[in-house]
């Protein structure tokens, strides 16, 4: 029989009851003598037990000598989460632990009826549990009293913060009695978190377990190198392949979260979605069916799935890469509680592969890097299962007995093995082929990534009768050529377009089927006609050709830059000297010094309204003319030099 001799006993009694044979390395520091009344700041990891901890850590505080709860006129102790899910869920596992005590614990949520709030908490509770908008609300009304709080606790503080409850927070603990006992618990321990710590909490003792800095032993991590494509369909393979009892899917949006939840709907899997948007009782509603086993998926928001707690999630897929390590440690923190085992499993594309690397260090995760399973790992998972299936380690029932034999003399022992595959694979659902993703970390790949994306080593050519003149242009052309010929897209390869016509490469074996599939005149759609070129022909390259074009234009006289270049810098030479240019004094205005006027060879002295528009005062620098007076030089000079050829 376990012995929790710091736990007090009303406790003591549920913990049994409950069937703890030992607490949590967090449950046991916080129970530490010297601890006892004091204000914490606790870190652990994420399914430690943080709040059976800080339940058994304010009992002392709130009970004191005695074993139950007498009448209060206003709450005695508040806890404060993130979410309400994660409210309601602590709620839940306060009142099993307090039951023996005779406390009235009550909820504030948002999405509930705050009229049944208020009726509650106008009789006598002792712990309040609830939101900070929520509680907020309920100060300002006047319906919730802090008057006599003798222990506050916040929950996954962190996250609070993050989610942007600073002022809401701010406002409940101002009032509250200061002598109150203020214990924060969360995941990780940020500079916000510290400072919140600073400003509210009375010389509070920092509690942190050895397991903090380690990798969470009960979860294995895995990176899967996937397309953006490709994404959905591997996620559905790596649900397929692990057989979850419960899996959680994290994305980034609400809209993300529709999308998906609607596509693996469609593919037969039994999903519900989680999201801000959803009202409470659409919340949940979702996570009932998790927890009755009629929903096995469930596509999830960061913000919605904040401290989850489902026995059974044993699957958590990042279908999004997480912003930061907190982040990545609260998701994952899904799995893996209380001693069971779980996997985590990021979804990484090509161009975030170094990103989630670094997200690994930072969080002190040792992933395993690999590729989605595959149809045949699938398969092969499957009939592993059948072999192991746990029906053939129940002995026969006196009622089956008669059956079996019938069954054996008529069919035999072979059908009626091939049946039961046969039963046991109708229920699977189809898996998806999924194409190899190159790392992103690879020269040679990325070699071939600034080349064709489409390299046959032996190309078939066509030569099709329209080109840039008729509008031809490869984003219509490829599906086009792949509906018409019955084929893939990757079995075309380079489109060179030209100007009359236009050269297309695709696989030997795509060109059979290509030929098989148009017509026999060898038309495609809006009348292009099709021609099959000689094997030894090689398309001249796009950029071979702009150059060689240049070159051929530098012969016949076309400046090219550099030619510009130098025609340029010649004729600045000629305007500076002497020669092209000439000084012309001008009469001042009235009030004005004397002005020097720069006039080219090409340009006429400014008339007088035109100097008295743009003169300037004393001591000012004067500017070139623009706009409107420039160009009235302009075309002065246009006129002249029309005049002159004329002549």
């Amino acid at each position: 029989m376990p012995l929790f001799d710091e736990v007090v006993p009303a406790l003591r009694e549920a913990l049994i009851q409950r069937e703890y044979t030992y607490l949590t390395p967090v449950q046991n520091s916080v129970l530490e003598p010297e601890l006892k009344d004091r204000d914490l700041l606790v870190s652990a990891q994420t399914g430690s037990g943080k709040t059976v901890a800080f339940g058994l850590a304010m009992a002392s505080t709130l009970l004191g000598e005695k074993e139950k709860f007498g009448s209060s006129p206003s709450p005695v102790a508040l806890v404060v989460a993130p979410t309400r899910e994660l409210a309601l869920q602590v709620k839940a596992e306060l009142m099993w632990l307090y039951k023996g005590t005779g406390a009235a614990i009550s909820s504030c949520v948002g999405g509930m009826d705050m009229r049944t709030e208020r009726m509650a908490l106008s009789r006598s509770i002792h712990i309040v549990v609830g939101t900070p908008g929520r509680l907020k609300d309920h100060l300002e009304r006047g319906s919730l009293k802090l008057q006599n709080i003798k222990t506050v606790v916040l929950d996954e503080a962190d996250e609070m913060l993050d989610m942007g409850f600073r002022e809401d927070l701010e406002f409940i603990l101002q009032t509250m009695p200061k002598s109150r006992r203020t214990l924060m618990f969360s995941a990780t321990v940020p500079k916000p978190i510290v400072t919140l710590a600073k400003n509210y909490q009375n010389k509070a003792v920092r509690v942190s377990t050895k397991e903090e800095d380690k990798q969470h032993v009960d979860i294995d991590y895995k990176a899967y190198n996937v397309s953006a494509k490709n994404r959905e369909d591997a996620i559905a393979n790596v649900l397929r392949y692990y057989d979850a009892k419960n899996a959680l899917i994290f994305c980034g949006t609400r809209r993300a979260v529709n999308e998906m939840t609607s596509k693996f709907g469609n593919k037969g899997f039994s999903v519900v979605a989680l999201s801000g948007e959803l009202s409470q009782k659409e919340r949940t509603h979702a996570l009932q069916s998790l927890r009755s086993g009629s929903a096995k998926v469930c596509v999830a928001t960061d913000v919605a799935a904040r401290g989850l707690d489902l026995p059974n999630l044993e699957l958590v897929i990042h279908a999004d890469i997480p912003k930061n390590s907190q982040n990545l440690l609260h998701r994952s923190g899904r799995t893996g509680r209380a001693g069971r085992k779980g996997t985590t499993v990021l979804m990484v594309p090509s161009n975030a592969r170094r990103r989630t690397e670094i997200l690994f260090k930072h969080a002190n995760v040792n992933a395993t890097w690999g590729a989605p399973p595959s149809v045949s790992e699938i398969l092969k998972r499957d009939d592993q299962k059948i072999v192991e299936a746990p029906e053939f380690l129940e002995p026969l029932a006196e009622n089956e007995i008669e059956l079996v034999k019938q069954l054996v003399e008529c069919h035999g022992e072979q059908k009626i093995a091939a049946a039961f595959v046969r039963l046991f694979r109708g229920g699977r659902l189809a898996s998806m082929a999924l194409k190899d993703v190159p790392s992103a970390d690879s020269s040679n790949d990325r070699e071939k990534r600034s080349g064709s994306n489409h390299a046959f080593t032996q190309g078939v050519w066509f030569a099709l009768s329209a080109g840039r003149k008729d509008h031809i242009e490869a984003r219509w052309l490829l599906p086009m050529l792949c509906k018409v010929g019955r084929l893939q897209h990757g079995d075309v390869g380079k489109i060179v377009i030209n100007e009359e016509d236009t050269h297309v490469e695709f696989s030997k074996k795509a060109a059979e089927l290509f030929l098989k599939a148009i017509s026999p005149e060898l038309l495609l759609e809006q009348d292009i006609s099709v021609k099959k070129l000689p094997d030894s022909f090689k398309p001249r390259d796009n950029r071979e050709r702009r150059s060689r074009s240049n070159n051929s234009s530098d012969k016949k006289g076309y400046s090219s830059k550099r030619n510009r270049g130098e025609a340029s810098s010649d004729l600045k030479k000629k305007r500076t000297s002497g020669d092209h240019k000439e000084r012309k004094r001008t009469k001042p205005a009235s009030g004005e010094g004397e002005k020097i006027v720069k006039l080219s060879s090409y340009q006429s002295a400014p008339n007088k309204k035109s100097e008295h528009k743009h003169s300037q005062p004393r001591g000012k620098a004067t500017k070139p003319l623009r706009g409107r007076a420039e160009s009235k030089t302009t075309s002065t000079f246009e006129k002249r030099k029309r005049s002159v050829k004329k002549k």
